[in-house]
């Protein structure tokens, strides 16, 4: 049985570590594997979450999104390896956390795509800490963080006691904007164990309830927020599932990097079920198949993040592929 990776990610500052000192303090938790990447020559971070996890394995200095692929693969290899001769007590979840300037697409690329890790682990949730104070500028000067943002399955708040309530709700209206379909919530109101953030996601058995919590079937205007933007896409007629793959794979293959996140959920040909799609970039994760449909009208609706990328564009090739479609029927 495969063992679910979480990755907690956020900006520099952002309070990440504050964060999983207090989620890993709760001996509940002694089933959690945690895997950090320090930045620079001392692994300060580390020194700050061994006392909590002090079997805590460190990755090699640098920088998560351009040296961590084969090191996180490694780490994990040697992980499980350690487990099987009982090295190391069983546990049934790693955290990763990355630094502050990772971009999280490379790791979710290696534990999707490689086939050393498939069957051993599969991504479960990306968590994203968000520093409230410093959100807006952040968002303008740094394209790390627009990608961390889009990428998330949750986004936690922190820092919101720096800044006056109206400014809270600035932030939280800027990342629902950003990301419609990630929960938000606050980083002291989350609590050790809680399985928003310990769970394993659309791929753990509990999709259904992941799904819903997309909001895929709720209005979400096509609209631009600074360098992102979103576009829903709806089709009320069963898709081909093999048609449908080849319009997606060359769509990624030529505008992956632009393409922050897609979600979405598909009525597909012959199948009762909806198929549940996600990515990153040039990174999809396995279909999911749902045992019903979680509400909302029987349709396909993908939902794009996109960055430097014309939605028209995008719009005019979805809408070319389902016009071959009606030829070929």
């Amino acid at each position: 049985m495969s063992v679910p990776v979480n990755v907690i990610t956020g900006f520099l500052g952002s309070g990440k570590t504050t964060l999983l000192k207090r989620l890993l303090a709760d001996e509940q938790l002694g089933d959690t594997a945690l895997l950090i990447n320090e930045f620079g020559e001392v692994g300060i971070d580390h020194l700050l979450v061994e006392e909590v996890a002090p079997d805590t394995v460190l990755l090699p200095s640098g920088c998560v999104c351009c040296s961590v692929r084969e090191d996180l693969k490694q780490a994990l290899i040697d992980l499980h390896d350690r487990r099987s001769r009982g090295a190391v007590p069983p546990f049934k979840r790693v955290l990763l956390e990355t630094t502050g300037l990772a971009d999280p697409a490379p790791i979710l690329a290696t534990l999707t795509q490689d086939p050393q890790l498939r069957g051993r682990y599969h991504l479960g949730l990306l968590i994203t800490v968000v520093d409230a104070q410093h959100a807006k500028l952040q968002q303008r000067l740094h394209p790390e963080w627009l990608g961390q943002v889009t990428a998330a399955d949750r986004l936690l708040i922190s820092k919101i006691d720096l800044i006056e309530p109206p400014a809270v709700e600035a932030c939280r209206a800027q990342l629902q904007a950003l990301n419609p379909s990630a929960t938000l919530a606050i980083t002291a109101e989350v609590r050790s164990g809680d399985e928003l953030l310990l769970g394993e996601g659309v791929q753990g058995h509990d999709a259904m309830a992941e799904v819903q919590r997309w909001q895929l079937f709720a209005p979400v205007p096509n609209a631009r927020h600074g360098d992102a933007e979103v576009c829903c896409l709806e089709f009320a007629t069963p898709l081909d599932w093999v048609a449908f793959g080849v319009w997606l794979s060359m769509l990624l293959r030529c505008h992956g990097e632009r393409i922050l996140r897609v979600k979405g959920i598909l009525d597909v040909i012959d199948s009762p079920e909806p198929i549940v799609i996600h990515g990153v970039q040039h990174c999809l994760h396995a279909p999911v198949h749902l045992p019903a449909w979680p509400g909302g009208a029987r349709c396909s609706r993908l939902v794009f993040i996109v960055r430097g990328l014309d939605t028209g564009l995008l719009k005019r090739s979805f809408a070319a592929f389902l016009g071959r479609l009606r030829a070929a029927a």
